[in-house]
C-alpha cells in the first residue's frame, strides 16, 4: 500500500475557522454593529454536559461574540424552564441560544425544543429548521452535522456519487447527516446507506462504502474487516472508557478501532480532536449567521 492515510484533522481546522469568525467578529465591532450573542441554557450537574457548555462559553470569548449562560438545579420545573426559553426568544439582544441536552427525565426535550424560536435555534434541533434541511432550504443545520460537511469541504473530499453508509439513526447526527449527503450539493450527491442496531447485512454494507460515518456510540465497533482499502471515515463516536493510563481515568474511545481500521483508510478522523472541535465552531458559525440574519431575516 503506497497510499498515505491522512488525518481529517478536526482541531486544525477548527482554529482556522475561529480565526475567520474572530476576524468577521471585528469588521462587525469596527462598523459600529451588534456583537453576536449566544446564550446556553444548563440544567443540573452532568460531567459530559458541564465540559460541552464550558467549552461553547471560552469559544464565544475566544472568538468576541457575547455568551450568557443560565444554570438551574436539577428539580427546575418544566414550567420554569418554558419562562425561561419565552424570555429568550424575546429577548432582542440574543441573536441564538441553546438547551443543553440531555434533560432531567421529567422534562420532555421535544417540548422545550419546540419552544424555541426557530429563528433562534442554533443548534438547528427545532422541526422548521430539521424540515427546511431535509428539503434544502436555508436554515441552522445541526452543529455535529455541519461541522462534519465543512471538515470533508476542507479536505476537498470527492463524495459526487459516492456509497456513503451512515452508522446510527439520531436525530442529533444519522438522520440530519444522511439527509444532506444526498443532497444535490457538495458535499452530498452521494448513495446513502443508513444503518443501525437493527440492520442484519451491516457488515457487507460497510465493506462497499466509500465514506463511513459512525455515530453508534459504541466503542470500537467498526473493525479492519469492515472496511476496504481507501475508504473515508468520519468517526462521530466519543465514549468515556476506564483507562488506567490518563490522569482523569477514563480516555475518549470512538466508534472505530482506529489503530487498525486507519492503515486502510485515506481519511479518517482522529477521536479526540476530529469531530469534536467542528461541533462547537459550527455551533458558533451558527450564532454568527444568526446575528448577521443570514437566514432568517
Amino acid at each position: 500500500m503506497d497510499r498515505q492515510m491522512q488525518l481529517l484533522d478536526g482541531k486544525a481546522v477548527s482554529a482556522t475557522m475561529k480565526a475567520e469568525i474572530a476576524a468577521e467578529v471585528e469588521e462587525i465591532k469596527a462598523k459600529g454593529g451588534k456583537i453576536p450573542h449566544l446564550a446556553a441554557i444548563l440544567v443540573g450537574h452532568d460531567g459530559g454536559s458541564e465540559t460541552y457548555v464550558a467549552n461553547k462559553v471560552k469559544t464565544c470569548e475566544a472568538v468576541g461574540f457575547k455568551s450568557s449562560l443560565i444554570r438551574y438545579e436539577d428539580n427546575v420545573t418544566e414550567e420554569e424552564l418554558f419562562q425561561k426559553v419565552n424570555e429568550l426568544n424575546m429577548d432582542k439582544d440574543v441573536d441564538g441560544f441553546i438547551v443543553q441536552l440531555p434533560l432531567p427525565k421529567h422534562i420532555s426535550e421535544q417540548k422545550i425544543i419546540e419552544a424555541i424560536d426557530y429563528r433562534k435555534d442554533v443548534d438547528g434541533f427545532h422541526p422548521i429548521n430539521v424540515g427546511r434541511m431535509s428539503i434544502g432550504l436555508p436554515c441552522f443545520v445541526s452543529a455535529t452535522p455541519a461541522g462534519i460537511l465543512e471538515l470533508l469541504k476542507r479536505y476537498e473530499i470527492e463524495t459526487r456519487g459516492k456509497h456513503c453508509v451512515v452508522l446510527g439513526r439520531s436525530n442529533i447526527v444519522g438522520k440530519p447527516m444522511a439527509s444532506l449527503m444526498m443532497q444535490k450539493a457538495y458535499p452530498g450527491d452521494c448513495t446513502v446507506t443508513v444503518c443501525h442496531s437493527r440492520s442484519k447485512n451491516l457488515k457487507e454494507m460497510c465493506l462497499s462504502a466509500d465514506i463511513i460515518i459512525a455515530a453508534l456510540g459504541v466503542p470500537e465497533f467498526v473493525k479492519a474487516d469492515m472496511v476496504k482499502d481507501g475508504v473515508v471515515i468520519v468517526d462521530v463516536g466519543t465514549t468515556r472508557v476506564p483507562s488506567t493510563k490518563t490522569k482523569s481515568g477514563y480516555k475518549l474511545t470512538g466508534d472505530v478501532k482506529f489503530d487498525e481500521v486507519a492503515p486502510k483508510c485515506s481519511y479518517i478522523t482522529p477521536v479526540p480532536g476530529g469531530v469534536g472541535p467542528m461541533t462547537i465552531i459550527s455551533l458558533m458559525r451558527n450564532t454568527l449567521l444568526a446575528g448577521k440574519k443570514e437566514i432568517y431575516k
